[in-house]
């Protein structure tokens, strides 16, 4: 799979390092015609190279200058015998000109990601990204939710330093990486609704565990603050929470990560950052990627839509923008 990252990795620099007006050449080198491109709220699916590039790597581009892309986990691997390869990490630049509904505020800016890409026959097909637009937004000092519960610091790379994996993984490890996150999963759909202890979760992970969430619920550290301030507050607002098939699920050396579109489908019964429940039926795209060590998960960076999953509890997050300028 080296030469599907090789792929990827040189489309992603490409964007950034080409002037503006070859974006489109670029992308057509890369993407297939009807390569379908997911984004997160509010930026609608685009099909082909040219659509990407007119409805968000142009007004991207034009809004930050100095544009940088650093993975902190890039990884790859085969799910239902299609390649994916895999990346978080944070953009960085200065926020010049607006973008979206948010007005620059003239300061370097780091612009959470994760993102996900299909490749076949030396073609991109498809890709999911999310972005952290709400931590965009508090950089600017607009405020689109409540104070986080946890903390807001910059989201670190991997501890060990080794999640941009350029060098071929043994198979093993993976396998391992693999178990472990599906009995962690199938630990937490034993939740009676009411307990966190059922689902044992002190079985998975390490005692300094850390989870790296999106602004709104922020980073924790321990078992404990998990889920004290992420993982407790969204069971009550979401106790019956399942989760359907995902999109694309990949094992490399002690990492794993998986998307879906939705990951999560539940009812929203209790409050939730600061909205009231509604009783609807809500789903959730997210990205989750963990890191194993000696056996037990130490590190999980998670991305959520917020701005999609609150439209559909009847709250416009980007209209707040207007309101908070």
């Amino acid at each position: 799979m080296q030469e599907e990252k090789a792929l990827y990795r040189d489309f992603c620099r490409r964007l950034l390092d080409s002037a503006e007006c070859d974006l489109a050449p670029v992308a057509s080198e890369y993407l297939g015609d009807n390569t379908r491109w997911h984004w997160p709220h509010p930026f609608e699916a685009t099909i082909g190279p040219l659509q990407a590039v007119e409805r968000f790597w142009q007004p991207f581009r034009e809004a930050f200058s100095n544009l940088e892309r650093r993975d902190d986990i890039l990884m790859s691997g085969l799910y239902r015998g299609k390649a994916w390869v895999a990346s978080t990490g944070h953009f960085t630049g200065v926020f010049s000109n607006d973008w979206l509904t948010i007005p620059p505020s003239g300061k370097p800016t780091r612009i959470r990601y994760g993102e996900f890409a299909r490749i076949e026959n030396g073609r991109i097909e498809e890709v999911r990204t999310l972005i952290d637009l709400v931590d965009v937004c508090r950089q600017g000092g607009i405020k689109l939710l409540p104070p986080d519960r946890g903390s807001t610091d910059p989201i670190p790379a991997p501890a060990t330093g080794d999640g941009v994996m350029l060098a071929t993984q043994r198979q093993e490890a993976a396998n391992d990486s693999m178990r472990l996150v599906e009995a962690m999963i199938e630990g937490l759909l034993e939740f009676d609704e009411h307990d966190l202890a059922t689902m044992g979760m002190e079985r998975f992970w390490t005692e300094d565990m850390r989870w790296y969430g999106p602004a709104g619920i922020g980073s924790t550290h321990g078992l404990d603050g998990f889920q004290k301030n992420h993982q407790g507050p969204f069971l009550k607002a979401f106790p019956d929470r399942t989760a359907p098939p995902q999109t694309a699920w990949l094992a490399e050396g002690d990492y794993v990560c998986v998307t879906g579109w939705p990951s999560v489908v539940g009812t929203h019964r209790g409050e939730y950052l600061g909205c009231p429940p509604t009783g609807r039926q809500v789903s959730m795209r997210v990205m989750d990627f963990w890191r194993r060590q000696a056996g037990l998960l130490a590190e999980n960076w998670v991305l959520i839509d917020m701005p999609d999953l609150f439209m559909q509890l009847g709250v416009d997050l980007l209209s707040r923008i207007r309101q908070d300028k």
